[in-house]
């Protein structure tokens, strides 16, 4: 599976190697039970020494509106956050975890995935940004998002909508659904590939899913560092607010902030074309 010189199988131990290594950490926690015959996790792959497919796109008219459009689209400018919910919302407690992988199995850090979906009744909140919101996969390519079960509503069967972006690479448009619903053989936008894992636990529901990106590349060996060793010359800065519209400048380039966030360490402009166009 691995043909590029790195050190991911320099040895650690008699017998075991840092690929090995990997493997291990990101499968041990055991695999939810799951509710009808879904796919296998990617990580659960990552053993077989293939190379992993992509996550498949898919499309239902979602694109970016215009002011005053009705309907259940996507909206730019989501806030960053991985819980859509608070203790008072009414609907099915649902948890959404996995990792985002490249195709040689390496877990991919600093992706931009933007969550949105309807709500229990199955209204999407096109005049705010409830059930809405983005993240960026850790150091070990895991994310997690915290939400309910989505509601129904006509022609459609149950789904979560998601965007994804890998530094400078293209963004991936996909949607997740659940094992079980009857809707599923009716929908024709539907497709297995995209089947969460899903177990019950009490009155909640915890999803697993892995995606994979058209990514090509070696696992990070850490996590960025908090300073940055060397600080950026320029105005961006760790810990500042910037709102969409807003410029900032890094290394000698100037950049328009596309998404209001909170600078993080490892989001410097140059990383994360989804927050920031050079000008």
């Amino acid at each position: 599976m691995d043909h590029d010189n790195n050190d991911q199988d320099e040895p650690v131990g008699r017998g075991i190697t840092r690929k090995n290594l990997l493997k291990a950490a990101l499968v041990a926690a055991p695999l939810p039970l799951l509710i009808g015959g879904v796919p296998a996790l990617a990580r659960a792959q990552r053993a077989s020494g293939d190379t992993l497919a992509p996550t498949p796109s898919c499309h239902d008219g979602d694109a970016p509106t215009i002011d005053q459009t009705e309907g259940p689209y996507f909206k730019p400018n989501s806030p960053p956050r991985t819980v859509l919910t608070t203790p008072s919302t009414p609907g099915v407690p649902l948890t959404v975890t996995g990792y985002v992988f490249g195709r040689q199995c390496q877990p991919l850090a600093n992706v931009l995935l933007d969550f949105w979906q309807a709500d229990t009744n199955g209204a999407y909140d096109n005049a705010g940004f409830g059930f809405r919101g983005h993240q960026f996969t850790n150091a070990q390519g895991a994310y997690t998002l915290t939400t309910i079960v989505p509601g129904l509503y006509p022609g459609r069967t149950r789904h979560l909508h998601v965007k994804l972006q890998a530094p400078n690479r293209p963004i991936l448009t996909t949607q997740l659904y659940f094992p079980g619903e009857p809707r599923n053989n009716t929908d024709t936008i539907f497709d297995a590939r995209l089947l969460m894992t899903v177990r019950q636990v009490g009155n909640a529901k915890q999803a697993s899913f892995d995606f994979v990106l058209n990514v090509n590349g070696v696992p990070p060996t850490q996590p960025p560092t908090e300073p940055p060793t060397e600080p950026p010359s320029g105005t961006w800065r760790i810990g500042t607010n910037y709102a969409a519209g807003s410029t900032a400048t890094h290394s000698g380039s100037t950049y328009r902030c596309l998404q209001g966030h909170t600078a993080q360490p490892g989001w410097e402009p140059p990383n994360v074309p989804a927050l920031w166009q050079r000008i």
